[in-house]
């Protein structure tokens, strides 16, 4: 039996060594946490809605991020820094922002979506996981002019035969009675097919049970290095925590689903990934005893701000920051978030409570991921998902484990792999 290394037990890396053993491989996860889903997949929004999975890289988002500098609250915090990685990954996100490129890449990302979303709710009936599910997705306009500025991505989702109900004021109340009475509101736009859930909840559930199926999960094992021998993986450098624990692990193949660590894994092989590390900020808050929980997950248009009810919680997820890599909690986005929570909320909801997160999102400059082989014999990739992680997993994971088996994927690859690094 073959033998196989995951490293990193996020949603990406947890779904990818699920379906690896249900194809009857013997399969190791390494993380350097400990537990699953600790890091990137800990505190996200959780929506999986395949229409909205687009590239930031869009015609127009160069003005738009200049305007975010000069904000009080914005859904974009930039901060710019001394750092050639940065500058490199701006340069070619900006390269990214024309309509051809933009078209192609959203192609790209929303099939693995659809795929994604099939594949994730075949795996919650198979497996009988409560992750607190919500169905549908409704986007809440606040202005006219927001609408306005929508109207693209309507005629987007016509086109990808995505249903969706244009709803106005009355309308959205009338579905959504937990927004507070006098919410700024003209409309609201409804995705019947779209849903939320908690990511954390559904990773940390899979975990357990793919442990049940004998997949071995090292946790607090960070990995040092990739080993290999004549062009050809045969197993990981282990960082030891104490003089007995072993310094390697020999296997057969293995797959980086590191986030953003997976760009030092991959360097020793010649093999640079335009992978950086966007930071998402959320706080999620209890809801009042006599307070309603919201029936679907929202998104508020104007902050790009996701709201998402998981239980007798709401989780409040948004605001991008472009800077350094280091975890902070940056008072503007916290600003930002808990605005949203207010304006749609009041008082409902339990500010002085609320648990905020900030998690690194391994974002490549044109949008879509990139998965499965990558010229080294024996080492495959399933990374780059930026904030839409949650929302590709399922159907990554099931592809590069059937790259890894040596079967042929049901989802057209054209676009995800290495290759594209070198499209002009």
């Amino acid at each position: 039996m073959k033998r196989i290394a995951v490293v990193g037990a996020g949603v990406i890396g947890v779904t990818t060594a699920w379906y690896l053993r249900r194809l009857g491989l013997d399969v190791t996860v390494f993380e350097r946490e400990s537990g699953a889903a600790l890091m990137t997949s800990a505190g996200n929004a959780g929506i999986v809605a395949p229409g909205y999975v687009t590239p930031w890289a869009a015609p127009g988002m160069p003005r738009k991020l200049a305007g975010y500098l000069f904000a009080a609250e914005s859904p974009v915090i930039v901060r710019p820094a001394a750092s050639v990685a940065q500058w490199r990954w701006v340069g070619r996100w900006l390269s990214q922002c024309t309509a051809t490129r933009y078209r192609r890449n959203r192609e790209r990302m929303q099939r693995l979506a659809l795929y994604s979303r099939d594949c994730l709710r075949a795996l919650r009936a198979e497996l009988g996981i409560d992750d607190q599910m919500r169905q549908g997705y409704l986007q809440l306009f606040r202005t006219a002019a927001d609408l306005d500025l929508n109207a693209p991505a309507r005629r987007m989702l016509d086109d990808a035969g995505i249903r969706h109900e244009l709803l106005d004021e009355a309308q959205v109340r009338a579905r959504e009675p937990s927004l507070r009475a006098d919410a700024r509101l003209v409309a609201g736009l409804y995705l019947p097919d779209d849903e939320s859930a908690n990511c954390q909840r559904f990773v940390q559930a899979l975990a357990g049970i793919a442990a049940s199926h004998g997949v071995r999960f090292e946790w607090g094992k960070p990995i040092t290095a990739i080993r290999h021998r004549n062009g050809k993986v045969n197993g990981l450098q282990l960082q030891r925590a104490r003089p007995t624990d072993p310094n390697a692990f020999d296997c057969d193949a293995v797959v980086v689903a590191a986030g953003i660590d997976s760009v030092r894994l991959l360097q020793p092989f010649g093999i640079t990934v335009p992978i950086y590390p966007v930071k998402g900020f959320s706080a999620t808050l209890s809801l009042r005893p006599d307070a309603t929980a919201p029936a679907q997950a929202l998104m508020d248009e104007a902050y790009k701000t996701a709201i998402t009810p998981l239980g007798r919680e709401i989780r409040i997820a948004g605001t991008a920051e472009i800077g350094n890599a280091r975890l902070t909690l940056r008072s503007a986005a916290l600003k930002t978030l808990r605005k949203v929570a207010r304006d749609w909320f009041g008082d409902a909801l339990d500010t002085d409570q609320a648990r905020y997160w900030v998690g690194a999102r391994p974002m490549t400059p044109d949008g879509p991921p990139l998965l499965g082989r990558t010229g080294i014999d024996g080492l495959f990739v399933n990374i780059g998902h930026g904030s839409t992680g949650w929302a590709m997993s399922a159907g990554s994971a099931r592809a590069v484990a059937d790259l890894v088996a040596g079967r042929t994927p049901e989802l057209d690859l054209e676009g995800l792999t290495l290759a594209r690094l070198t499209e002009r």
